[in-house]
């Protein structure tokens, strides 16, 4: 056994003992184990939905992203500013409704909004379908790290059910607790490595940041601006719009937000958070140094840049911090996930064919849950290629799909209707389904459309097929007498 197995094995079991500490002398019913009770502060609210910012996808997917398409990774850094901003005013208006109602997820925010268990539901679904490849992103991540920091001592497949294993204890052990005592350590870790690694690198390489620059503008010009085609301006300014939007519509977000003791942990929370994204951008930059020094990573190998540059640079000791780090950046966000994911099942999915049932049997639900969700993620992970970054935008095109119920259901005066709003996440979730399983491209949906708008996000196309059914069902809807309504 290698240093680097060794260190990340030892991680991995101290990340479960340092998950089980919240549960000492606490009696875990389903706020505890949900949603903190409501009584985090601003370090535990800001480790949570700092999270979003630095998973896996930190570690592999933007530096990957950065490697194999340039200058199109700079939307990461701008869709999380924007959405961070946002949060300023967003996050008190959820924070306040969901207390006052004592809710615990974004479908019973909706279910409340509009009065309907249905739309509820429906939400729930999304969720799950959203959060599984999500969840997959994390465990294929924790292959890739595990593998590559230990000299293939460990096997991606070994990575994949370590992972799984960890985040299933933790999730059992103390929920959203454990969640937030891990990720104090992650992030610590994480940032201090992400700091030294995109200043080092370039300076290792090339001798300096600018020179870097200078070198990849010099094999390939114009690779690190935004390409004419491809993912052009079109693509990067839709992918902004459909991520920042998107961004509060994943459920364990919205669920960190429900965590917060008060507004003002929040709105501090939101003024830090746009500059702790920054940090990215150091990120980018070991892509780009990779652009030069291992060429020829295609397709989801891409994603092995920053390791490759790392093991050529720095001794084992290092890359076994380096390995243990990126397996809690897998762990974290992926017990988050996996707990948000099974609320949804057994609190709105279940809970909306038989809302009667007790908290105490929506947790034991939830937890019999834990373990069937890691299988089926763990199937998933075992089989496929598709990179980090493939994976995330996939879920965003499902989960922003809530985004016009949602953001409409903040106004005084909701224009829309139950019905439209449930037909409007159905039609956009039914639009991605058949755009991700065929492969389309905006072209070829929309043959007609301007050449200057080819390369739109097909996740806009789908956003946009909701926004029209949203909007035309709720207005026949209201010209409906109303003793010919249906119940929602």
């Amino acid at each position: 056994m290698n240093l680097s197995t060794s260190v990340i094995l030892a991680t991995v079991f101290a990340s479960i003992l340092l998950s089980a500490l919240p549960r000492l002398g606490r009696k875990m019913d389903l706020e505890q184990w949900s949603v903190g009770d409501r009584a985090f502060g601003t370090v535990f609210v800001f480790l949570l939905m700092a999270g979003e910012s630095f998973t896996t996808f930190t570690v592999l997917g933007a530096s990957g992203f950065a490697y194999g398409h340039g200058g199109a990774v700079y939307y990461i850094l701008a869709y999380e500013c924007l959405a961070y901003t946002l949060s300023f005013w967003l996050s008190p208006v959820i924070w306040r409704y969901a207390k006052q109602h004592r809710l615990v997820s974004l479908p019973d925010f909706l279910r409340q909004k509009y009065e309907s268990r249905t739309l509820g539901a429906l939400a729930a679904l999304v969720g799950v379908v959203a959060l599984i490849p999500y969840i997959v992103l994390q465990l294929k991540g924790m292959a890739i790290i595990v593998s590559t920091a230990s000299s293939n001592a460990l096997s991606p497949t070994t990575g994949i059910l370590l992972g799984a294993a960890a985040i299933t204890i933790n999730v059992l052990l103390s929920g959203v607790h454990g969640s937030a005592w891990v990720s104090s350590v992650k992030d610590i870790a994480i940032v201090l490595l992400v700091v030294f690694l995109g200043i080092y690198l370039p300076r290792h390489y090339y001798g300096g940041i600018h020179a870097m620059f200078a070198s990849v503008e010099a094999a390939k010009p114009g690779f690190t601006a935004i390409a004419p085609t491809g993912f052009s301006s079109v693509w990067f300014a839709s992918t902004i719009i459909l991520s920042t939007l998107g961004f509060f519509m994943w459920p364990h977000v919205f669920a960190a937000t429900f965590t917060s003791g008060s507004v003002a942990t929040l709105r501090r929370n939101a003024i830090l958070l746009p500059a702790y994204s920054l940090l990215l951008a150091l990120v980018f930059f070991v892509g780009f140094t990779a652009v030069g020094v291992v060429p020829g990573l295609a397709g989801a190998q891409a994603d092995l840049s920053l390791f490759k540059l790392a093991i050529g640079a720095m001794p084992a000791w290092f890359i076994a911090i380096l390995g243990s780090a990126g397996a809690l950046c897998a762990i974290v966000p992926g017990s988050m996930l996996v707990l948000t994911t099974s609320i949804l099942f057994s609190r709105d999915l279940v809970g909306a064919v038989d809302p009667a049932r007790s908290d105490r049997f929506t947790v034991s639900l939830a937890k019999i849950a834990v373990p069937v969700i890691m299988i089926v993620c763990v199937t998933f992970a075992l089989s496929g290629s598709q990179t980090v970054v493939a994976l995330l935008l996939m879920g965003y095109n499902f989960v922003t799909q809530l985004a016009p119920a949602f953001f409409a259901s903040l106004s005084k005066r909701n224009p829309a209707t139950t019905k439209g709003a449930i037909c409007g996440v159905v039609v956009g979730v039914l639009s991605v389904a058949v755009i991700s399983l065929t492969g389309s491209r905006t072209s070829t949906l929309l043959p007609f459309i301007p050449d200057s708008l080819r390369d739109i996000n097909v996740g806009i196309v789908a956003l946009a097929v909701n926004v029209c059914a949203f909007v035309l069902v709720s207005f026949l809807d209201r010209l409906m007498p109303a003793s010919r309504k249906l119940a929602p």
